[in-house]
């Protein structure tokens, strides 16, 4: 149904609440619809099954996140090699000084490229300037040390260095120096672990709860990924498309909304949603899948601006064949499920090689 006023297409759901009813566009089935459909892509994969791996045109053209952040190629990379990395020290410090050493560029390559000039890659061992040598000599040689995901602040003004990554050196060694480590494992809630990594230049609203996330996933903090969420840019793209107006909700209290109704939803919509091995979607994935879901839109309903003017989406999809083997938090308790789907998966792969 379109509005003739707005130029606004709507489904319709109505949500009520207390003081008003929140009304949706259409985009926001295409917010379900799209959760499942990357889930799809993502099982099919899994499954090593043939390119594409998509009914959905959009999908099979565009790059998009996972529906879940933590089975993103990089994530899964940070968790396993990094975090939980069985040749490295596992004190609080030295799984901080990873996390922060691989997120502030957020590249698998410029990770790798460190270790293989530094050996393991410890904080006892850490210097300033070999560590922003080596990194030098990687930029005057044309290469990239950041990730494209995301805009790291360059911190100038703050540590005065000329290069953005000798800051984000000096960075790491400050919040280390104020044993950050002991205070976030003291933190009671969410919330003021936030609080407490936000106090750092450099890290706003955006990138102090990103970061907190991948420190979420590390045996220093244990809290629930449904506890807290902060909506970032993107995501409050997405939910400007979703919803027409909101009946007096904040970004916060819509993506708690969605996280809570997720089951309901999909029931609704007639979608298979295939979940993370059991475990539902998070705040943290709700938040993420609005900020897909504002590029998805760019595509799929182009009449729907929200409030952004952007029209295009950036980054095609080029298929990566690799097979990533995936392993999760260990306190999700959801790795013994994997290993015995895969069991399951290298079995029928087996029989259907006899077959053939």
């Amino acid at each position: 149904m379109r509005n003739k006023e707005s130029n606004i297409i709507k489904s319709n759901l109505v949500i009520h609440i207390p003081l008003s009813p929140a009304k949706t566009t259409e985009v926001y089935d295409s917010y379900w619809k799209f959760a499942a459909l990357r889930q799809d892509v993502f099982f099919n994969r899994v499954e090593r099954h043939p390119y594409p791996w998509s009914t959905d045109s959009i999908l099979n053209k565009y790059k998009f996140t996972n529906a879940y952040r933590a089975a993103d190629r990089v994530s899964q990379y940070l968790i396993k090699n990094v975090i939980y990395n069985k040749d490295l020290p596992d004190s609080p410090k030295e799984i901080l000084f990873r996390i922060l050493l691989f997120k502030l560029f957020n590249k698998i390559e410029t990770w790798e490229l460190l270790a293989k000039n530094f050996g393991p890659l410890i904080y006892k061992d850490y210097s300033f300037q070999h560590f922003d040598r080596v990194l030098h000599q990687v930029i005057s040689s044309g290469r990239r040390i950041y990730s494209a995901a995301y805009i790291m602040p360059s911190g100038r003004s703050y540590f005065g260095f000329e290069r953005k990554h000798s800051n984000h050196l000096k960075l790491i060694e400050l919040i280390l120096d104020r044993e950050t480590d002991e205070r976030l494992t003291e933190a009671k809630t969410m919330q003021r672990a936030f609080e407490i990594l936000k106090e750092f230049p450099g890290f706003g609203d955006f990138l102090a709860y990103q970061l907190l996330i991948d420190i979420n996933y590390s045996p220093l903090l244990d809290f629930s990924e449904s506890e807290f969420v902060v909506p970032g840019p993107g995501a409050k793209g997405g939910i400007s498309k979703c919803f027409e107006h909101t009946g007096g909700l904040n970004n916060v209290e819509i993506i708690k909304l969605v996280t809570d109704r997720q089951e309901k939803e999909f029931e609704r919509l007639g979608l298979s949603f295939k979940s993370l091995w059991g475990r539902p979607l998070q705040l943290i994935d709700c938040q993420n899948l609005f900020c897909e879901v504002d590029k998805y839109a760019r595509v799929k309903h182009p009449d729907i601006k929200g409030n952004s003017d952007r029209v295009k989406i950036k980054q095609m999809f080029k298929p990566n064949n690799s097979s990533i083997e995936f392993w999760f938090p260990p306190k999700w308790n959801i790795n013994d499920k994997i290993t015995q789907f895969q069991d399951v998966e290298n079995l029928e792969a087996i029989n259907n090689n006899k077959k053939t």
